[in-house]
């Protein structure tokens, strides 16, 4: 099996104990050598500044080639594209562009000033001709969206105005990802620009909850068996085999690339990796 692209997600730190976990995840899963990793923005930019300050560190450091997350909520156009600027200045050129969510949650409300949707958030930045444009992609419908057919729409116009790919929310069967790619295909998408996101469950209760709040639909399968692992202590065994038996259909369904959101934990992605035979280009005891 050709040995797929990888890439991985972090959250920025609030606390000094949150940025030795960011660090020690890193430093475990840059041997694996992602093509990218990616830094995302709190609700509301509350992350902003912490954002910048980790996409920057980890450049720096580790030479790996990060994308900052960045959003249309509570900024002007003009702000927006000025963080754009201080990334490319920095060296920073890929970015995933995200329309956000409003702090505290609720409907979201584009300031008269600011970019309206996602979609003119890539115009923007696409117009200042130095970045490359990740955008996300709902495999199940969004849950703003009327229904699978607008989510596609949504998503053509968002390569369309400039975006060169495209990752995923989270997903718990493959068929769930090749049904989103073939309809995305039906409708004149490149299947090969969309990315899936894999979510290892390190946390059952948090998977739930996530998912409710993101419209993933989780199988009763699967819910009940993570409810029975939780019971007998072997939620560790099953987390482990779902992601890597769910990563190797993916492979095997013809996905070249998988992007893992690693909340700051690195162990499952780790291990799920070397289940699917992909190893660290040094020792992990040597980095961590």
């Amino acid at each position: 099996m050709t040995r797929p692209n990888i890439s991985f997600e972090f959250f920025p730190p609030k606390s000094l104990a949150a940025s030795f976990r960011l660090w020690d995840t890193v430093q475990a899963l840059a041997p694996f050598d992602p093509g990218f990793v990616s830094v995302t923005y709190g609700a509301g930019g509350t992350t902003r500044k912490l954002t910048h300050e980790a996409v920057t560190t980890i450049g720096k450091t580790t030479g790996l080639d990060v994308a900052a997350h960045l959003t249309c909520v509570e900024a002007s156009r003009a702000e927006t594209l000025a963080i754009a600027r201080t990334y490319a200045k920095a060296g920073v050129r890929d970015l995933v562009a995200l329309r956000g969510d409003m702090p505290g949650g609720g409907a979201f409300e584009a300031r008269d000033d600011g970019f309206a949707s996602s979609v003119e958030l890539i115009e923007g930045l696409s117009g200042a001709g130095e970045f490359n444009i990740r955008v996300g992609a709902y495999p199940e419908t969004h849950p703003e969206s009327v229904d699978m057919a607008q989510n596609i729409s949504w998503l053509k116009r968002k390569f369309e105005a400039g975006a060169t790919s495209a990752i995923t929310q989270f997903f718990f069967e493959a068929d769930t990802f090749f049904r989103f790619r073939d309809a995305c295909q039906a409708a004149g998408i490149d299947g090969d620009r969309i990315i899936p996101g894999i979510l290892p469950i390190e946390n059952w209760q948090g998977a739930r909850k996530f998912a409710q709040g993101c419209g993933t639909i989780i199988p009763a399968d699967i819910a009940h068996a993570f409810d029975n692992a939780a019971r007998d202590d072997c939620h560790e065994l099953l987390a482990l085999a779902q992601c890597s038996e769910l990563c190797s259909d993916l492979l095997d369904g013809g996905v070249n690339d998988l992007h893992f959101y690693t909340l700051n934990t690195p162990n499952l992605t780790r291990d799920t990796c070397r289940a699917l035979g992909i190893e660290p280009h040094v020792s992990l005891q040597n980095v961590a």
